[in-house]
């Protein structure tokens, strides 16, 4: 079954490059603290190109996602993220840069059947 949802990760990317554009995600490694000096390293900045959907919600998911306890802002994006191929996935501490706005993701949904991630559903906000 893991060949059948990889190809589904595989067309998840090629349609979200196709109707989409391949953007940037930046977050941060946090520093190891030394134990005896308690000084950290320094966190280390990542950055990854990715393939990307970014849309407006619409009055139906705003009122979903309000029942579920979120709660969508003014202004506030959905950005679909294609899974495959990806180093590391998106987190909280995400920040999306899309044409050179940077987005702060505040919520992530995983289409994830069997262990295999497909696409990141991410709110991001300004």
């Amino acid at each position: 079954m893991s060949d059948f949802y990889n190809r589904m990760a595989d067309t998840a990317l090629r349609l979200i490059a196709l109707f989409g554009s391949e953007q940037i995600l930046h977050d941060v490694i946090p520093g190891a603290s030394d134990p005896v000096t308690g000084q950290s390293s320094g966190d280390t900045p990542i950055n990854q190109p990715v393939q990307v959907i970014l849309q407006d919600y619409n009055l139906k998911e705003s009122g979903l996602m309000y029942a579920e306890g979120q709660s969508i802002q003014q202004g506030d994006k959905k950005l679909i993220i294609a899974a495959a191929g990806l180093k590391w996935a998106p987190t909280l501490t995400t920040e999306a840069e899309i044409n050179g706005v940077k987005w702060q993701v505040v919520n992530i949904k995983e289409a994830n059947p069997a262990g295999t991630p497909l696409v990141y559903f991410c709110q991001v906000r300004k």
